[in-house]
Order: structure tokens, then sequence, then C-alpha cells
């Protein structure tokens, strides 16, 4: 018959292993959401990171671009103008593609908190920027003015066309040689695909062949421009908020 204290040994012992139990169990979940997380395709990452960005939002206006390069830009040039955009009460929003749009309308637009809105999207998005912002209410039959109007701006192309024709092709280069990247962008203008194309057109497939390299492009580009030579959407995006 065993003792008092082997029993206690025996209980504390099996507490133990009990304890460890749970502790491996929870254990297993995080790395089970964190390796779910892993294996989601990019563009639902984005998403999931930008609602759960949203779920924190404090601020009186919501700006929302399509993903994190242009909420990058939007803020180093407003850094460079002197303007604390959040002691302004506004918040960037990168909603993780222009397809998600109308779920943050829902969110942020008359029918959920109500706050004032501004946008930032690239041309081949337009049409589904001004579908949303119609069916939150915000407008009808609307055109490219009319969502200017509204805060809504249209980047030709895209923010790196619109960053690298502001600076124009020579002085790009020149950045990205002071980055350590120009071996990667030669390489890149000898592939038989962008052979006989623009340096223009190389330097936007260059720019954008990345996701972190876009990102970090977007606030370099935007560091390196002459203030009175900002990108049209940029610059009047800045101005209506």
């Amino acid at each position: 018959m065993p003792g008092e204290e082997s029993l206690r040994q025996d209980w504390r012992r099996g507490s133990h292993i009990r304890v460890a139990r749970r502790t491996e169990g929870r254990a297993a979940e995080a790395t089970s959401a964190t390796v779910r997380m892993r294996l989601m395709p990019t563009a639902q990452r984005s998403r999931l990171a930008a609602a759960r960005s949203a779920e924190g939002f404090s601020g009186r206006t919501v700006v929302l671009v399509e993903g994190v390069s242009d909420q990058r830009a939007i803020a180093a040039l407003a850094e460079r103008r002197g303007r604390n955009l959040d002691a302004e009460g506004i918040s960037i929003v990168p909603m993780g593609g222009a397809q998600a749009i109308g779920g943050f309308l829902d969110r942020f637009g008359p029918r959920g908190l109500d706050v004032r809105l501004a946008g930032l999207c690239d041309a081949g998005e337009e049409g589904e920027f001004r579908r949303a912002l119609e069916r939150a209410g915000l407008g009808t039959d609307l055109t490219r003015a009319g969502m200017e109007r509204l805060g809504f701006f249209v980047c030709v192309a895209d923010l790196e066309d619109e960053l690298i024709r502001a600076l124009g092709a020579a002085f790009v280069e020149q950045v990205i040689e002071a980055q350590g990247n120009l071996g990667s962008f030669r390489t890149l203008q000898k592939q038989p695909a962008w052979q006989g194309r623009s340096t223009e057109e190389q330097l936007r497939r260059f720019m954008g062949s990345g996701g972190s390299r876009k990102i970090r492009y977007a606030a370099l580009l935007v560091g390196a421009l002459d203030l009175d030579r900002v990108p049209r959407p940029l610059d009047r995006l800045l101005a209506h908020v």
C-alpha cells in the first residue's frame, strides 16, 4: 500500500503532466494558426492583416489604399510636407487589394462608422472603386472627376508608374544603384521578355516584381521627389485630407 507522501508525489507528477499537455496543446494550436497563416495566398494574408488593422481604428478620416506600398508612399509624402497624420486623426488603411473595397466602405462609410473617406487606386481598378462607392451610397454614375470630389484619386497606370514618370528613368536608376540593386535591374533588362521594352516599363516591372521591394521603393522614390513635382494623385489626395 503506497504511503501518503508517495501518493502526493504521484498526484503532483500527474498534475505536471496535465499542465504540460495543456501547454503543449495551446502551443500546438498557436503553431497551427501560424502555419495556416503562412499557407494562405498572399492576397488573403494581406486582407486578414488589413481587417485586423481596421479593428483598432480610432481616427476621424480613413484613406483606403490597395496595398502597403501605397500606404508607405502617402505617409512618406506627408512627413516630407511636415504633416503628422496620426495627430490629425487620419488613418491610411491598406485593404489587401482593390476587390476588398466594398467591405471597407461598409465598415467605414455611411452604413458603418460614417467617417470621412478618401482613397487611392490604380487605373485598372478604377471601375472596382467606382462601383463600390456607388453601392455604398456615395454617388451615382460617378466619373473620375466625381470620384475625386469624394476624395478618391486614380494613379495612371499605377503608383510606381506615377513616381517613375515624375522622377525620370535615369534618376530612378540612380536610386536603385544607391540601394545596391542595379545589378538585379540589369539582369531583368536582359531577360527576353523585357528586351526592347522602354526603360520606364522595365523599371515598373522591377519595382513590382517583389512585395518587399515594392514597399521599400515606394518610400524611397517619394523621398527623392522634388516637392513641386509630386504626382497629381498623391498631391491631390493629401490636399483633400
